[in-house]
């Protein structure tokens, strides 16, 4: 049986490898490598494609969440809400500039922050010692989290809200992105996030350009107005020139690699229904990136093993929440629980997605998923 990818880079390569050549050549011949003019071009393209009143290119996605802390001022002594069902990144920021994580649960439709479990994390911090300052939420899968829920939440307390949408880009709630929503969005061009070039990346989305100058003085270690004078502790993070050429050229045809995403999220749905517990939810009203296809199966193990057996790549999400992990027991956990979270990290498991995966192979990968329920 032919090898099918969990994400197939390579056909998207197929697609644009003229325009990819270019772009990379055209960086060669101007010998820009910093800072060159792509990355302000792709800056202004992302900022339309997203309606974001500004953009600010980054070396990561991790980066992107830290440069947005230390721009907003937080530090020791600040607590950061944020969901423990994700990849370490989100809390390894809050902690690399200082501040506390307060780990959140999810709600089990989309998986994304429970702005019920949200409200006892902050009354839970007005107690003791800690300030509450921010709220990252994380858009898993794809699909945005409740936006207008943690906005009603996070401004009743005057937080200020993150989305951490680095799978999630390009999603949209009643036609608008989350950097719309949320006061600051920070995303990862990872190869294999929706978006992603061919190594590392990030960016910061802004919903006003009031920390545009601080971010950018930030990533460049601070620099000041002066040369050589530099009046913030800072960073070297930058996105590369060739990076922004890849990703200028991937930009051009993601809004159709979103359509497609979707198309295949309607057949795995029409082939499942029935077979699987249930489908992955999609909130009315919203479009997701189908960063990853999630399902919950009761034997993750097994499940995982026998599809694996017909040579069919399958993942397990997250089987290790943040707060469960080594360097994360000590920090605080909302008090009314983890409920949802350590509840799905023994069922979701993700099988292949993307904007190239053909009818046949998909057949090929449901007829498995039923031939597993069906043993």
């Amino acid at each position: 049986m032919p090898s099918i990818p969990f994400i197939d880079l390579q056909s998207q390569r197929a697609r644009i490898s003229g325009e990819i050549d270019a772009a990379i050549a055209r960086v060669l011949d101007h010998g820009q490598f910093i800072l060159g003019p792509e990355v302000t071009e792709f800056e202004q393209a992302l900022k339309a494609f997203e309606n974001a009143k500004a953009v600010v290119a980054c070396a990561n996605g991790t980066d992107a969440i830290v440069l947005s802390l230390k721009a907003l001022g937080i530090g020791s002594g600040d607590a950061v809400f944020c969901p423990s069902y994700t990849y370490t990144a989100t809390a390894e920021a809050i902690v690399l500039v200082g501040a506390t994580p307060v780990f959140v649960d999810i709600v089990p439709e989309t998986y994304g922050m429970c702005s019920r479990s949200l409200t006892v994390a902050i009354k839970d911090v007005l107690k003791g010692d800690l300030k509450p300052k921010a709220v990252i939420a994380v858009d898993l899968f794809g699909h945005p989290a409740d936006y207008e829920a943690l906005s009603a939440v996070s401004d009743s307390y005057d937080l200020s809200l993150i989305s951490d949408n680095a799978q999630s880009i390009g999603s949209r709630i009643n036609g608008k992105s989350t950097a719309e929503y949320a006061d600051i969005a920070t995303t990862s061009f990872f190869p294999a996030k929706p978006l992603g070039c061919y190594g590392d990346g990030g960016a910061i989305l802004l919903k006003d350009d009031g920390l545009v100058a601080k971010l950018r003085s930030l990533a460049f270690h601070g620099r000041g107005a002066e040369a050589f004078d530099h009046d913030k502790i800072g960073c070297n993070s930058r996105l590369d020139t060739v990076q922004a050429a890849v990703l200028l050229e991937k930009l051009k045809i993601f809004k159709d690699e979103i359509t497609e995403r979707n198309h295949v999220a309607d057949r795995y749905a029409q082939q499942l229904s029935g077979v699987i517990k249930a489908v992955p939810y999609v909130k009315d009203g919203c479009t997701s990136t189908w960063a990853q296809y999630a399902i919950e199966v009761d034997d993750r193990d097994a499940f995982l093993a026998y599809m694996r057996g017909q040579n069919l790549p399958v993942a397990a999400y997250y089987p290790r929440p943040v707060h469960e992990q080594t360097a994360y027991t000590d920090f605080p956990v909302v008090s009314s629980g983890l409920q949802e979270t350590n509840r799905v990290k023994l069922f979701a498991a993700a099988l292949p997605m993307h904007a190239y995966l053909s009818q046949t192979d998909q057949d090929i990968i449901c007829a498995a998923v039923r031939g597993f329920y069906q043993a």
